[in-house]
């Protein structure tokens, strides 16, 4: 499997990659549902292995969070889309919430009424312990938000921040809320094991093992109570496992990257077997190690970027389906994030220009001699690919670009890494070319600073990396980035990101080949209300913190 995470940090999201094996026929009843009874139980299932119990949801590495279900149990304040990043927020814990004094100040009003799965009412004193906690300690802090005051009066919370926090408004908007009562009482927040989770979501703890988690339908909650009395998270060995299960209906919803999708799944029950999968504002592509000659000189990676085909890519490498291509020079996947593309990028696509690359080449000084090519130096150029040998996806992309490479001369090989020994090699900057996927968030702001900013660029050899994995060194970039965080108007965000947008097309510190995605597939036979294509009302993907807002849509497809 494949997981999304940082090189230093473990994440949420598991994205899987291993060659899948055919799966059986048959699309089996829901496990508590006969022929023509109502269904009350939905299986979810994701390709993790055995899980150790654990609920604390700040922690990317617990069962709740590798499995999604820590958000049927503790909710956000605020429900935003993630592949519609313009919409306003849906109401949730909170009612209003305001921004003022150029996004350094932020209130919330707080929902009246709700009560904890212990009984006891939610107050905005738990709003703002919550709050409270992530700034008190540094490792519940994941996204360094610079907090200044927190307050609280009746039902309002107000906080300050020491800086503008207009490029973290999502990740502010989403917090989600914990009992003081209880988490009080934890040594360690950021680390201590959750065995009894308290929260408002409309979900309990019923039983935990290393397979299977499952959560049972609280007797009230603050909103309409969903169709679905039980949840049953089953965590299978690996994709193979996963696929089977999804193909002969004992899961009926899951996120696990399928080559042969059509063949071993939605070919089982055509009628009931869907996938949707997404783009969100964040970008896969290959990062190059731009403090290695020849590979510092823009033109060569311009020249490569021309070379490419992301057609083959998307086409063979994601199985036509799982990363859509990034079309747009800029690198900003479309349509999320079309209205954010500078008027001079508009219409400039991505497109194989082998002639346009060796120009590239010939006007920076490189030579082509016969099937080779030569820096300015006179050494001929080669590179190495490197991603780990289970991630088929990436794998397969890295063979297409090292046959695109020839044909400008460069000599490339594919390193089927070990997974550690490739995150070590990540993290501390000794590699020449690798996929890998950037930060996703509202603006593509997100995805640039992941890739140029040189507040969080290291040398080559010291690991902790969060971002810039290609070691690019360009302070106009890291100016920009200051700018559109710190703008006070539209204006001059719009000026800091055109000339981001500028430094990605000019320099190509990373060749973008794939959008991110949201997905997920899922079984219409025993409920229906999934998000699609003619209903975007949230992501697909059952680790993300809107399968609360999919669960509550879901209906029985009896009717009953």
């Amino acid at each position: 499997m494949r997981a999304r995470r940082s090189v230093a940090l473990a994440l949420t999201g598991v994205l899987a990659a291993v060659t899948l094996a055919a799966c059986s026929n048959g699309d089996n009843s829901n496990s508590n549902a006969g022929s023509g009874s109502t269904s009350t139980v939905l299986n979810v299932g994701m390709p993790n292995g055995p899980q150790t119990e654990n609920h604390n949801p700040f922690l990317g590495s617990s069962s709740g969070a590798s499995l999604g279900y820590r958000w049927m149990i503790y909710e956000p304040l605020v429900m935003l889309n993630g592949i519609k990043p313009k919409e306003p927020g849906k109401p949730w814990l909170a009612t209003e919430w305001k921004w003022a004094d150029n996004f350094t100040k932020l209130s919330f009003t707080v929902r009246d009424g709700v009560k904890w799965s212990d009984g006891k009412p939610m107050t905005a004193e738990d709003v703002a312990y919550s709050f409270q906690l992530r700034k008190d300690n540094e490792g519940l802090n994941q996204d360094a938000i610079p907090y200044g005051t927190i307050t609280q009066t009746g039902n309002k919370v107000d906080l300050t921040f020491t800086r503008s926090q207009f490029v973290n408004q999502s990740k502010l908007l989403t917090v989600f809320v914990v009992p003081k009562h209880q988490w009080s009482t934890f040594k360690d927040p950021s680390l201590d094991t959750v065995k009894e989770p308290i929260g408002t979501g409309p979900y309990k703890l019923k039983s935990f093992t290393p397979q299977t988690t499952t959560l049972e339908l609280r007797d009230s909650y603050w909103q309409e109570l969903p169709k679905v009395k039980e949840l049953r998270y089953t965590s299978y060995n690996d994709n193979n496992a996963q696929t089977t299960a999804l193909a002969n209906g004992a899961a009926e919803w899951s996120f696990v990257f399928i080559p042969n999708y059509k063949a071993v799944y939605v070919d089982k029950n055509p009628e009931h077997h869907k996938l949707w999968f997404p783009a969100n504002l964040g970008i896969h592509g290959l990062w190059i190690n731009t403090t290695k000659k020849p590979f510092d000189n823009p033109a060569l990676r311009r020249a490569m970027d021309k070379a490419i085909n992301r057609d083959d890519i998307f086409m063979q490498g994601e199985a036509g389906y799982f990363y859509p291509k990034v079309e747009s020079v800029t690198g900003i996947p479309t349509p999320a994030g079309e209205s954010f593309i500078a008027p001079e990028f508009k219409d400039k696509k991505h497109a194989v220009d082998v002639d346009g690359a060796k120009k590239e080449l010939t006007d920076a000084g490189f030579k082509l001699e016969g099937d080779t090519l030569k820096d300015p130096s006179g050494k001929p150029v080669t590179i190495t690919l490197t991603n780990p040998a289970g991630w088929s996806d990436y794998v397969t992309d890295l063979e297409i670009i090292k046959d695109n490479l020839t044909q400008i001369g460069i000599k490339a090989t594919v390193d089927k890494a070990n997974q550690d020994a490739w995150f070590k090699a990540v993290d501390e900057g000794n590699f020449d070319a690798t996929m890998h996927w950037t930060n996703g968030g509202a603006t593509p702001y997100d995805i640039y600073q992941n890739i140029m900013d040189g507040k969080i660029l290291k040398p080559v050899g010291k690991g902790g990396v969060s971002g810039n994995y290609g070691r690019f060194n360009n302070p106009e970039a890291t100016k920009a980035l200051d700018a559109y965080a710190n703008a006070t108007d539209d204006a001059a965000r719009t000026t800091a990101l055109n000339t981001l947008q500028k430094i990605m097309v000019e320099q190509m510190p990373i060749i973008p080949t794939s959008a991110s995605n949201v997905g997920g597939m899922y079984s219409t036979k025993n409920w229906v209300g999934w998000p699609d294509e003619q209903n975007q009302y949230a992501p697909a993907q059952p680790t993300q913190q809107n399968a609360l807002q999919i669960v509550l849509n879901l209906k029985s497809a009896s009717g009953a």
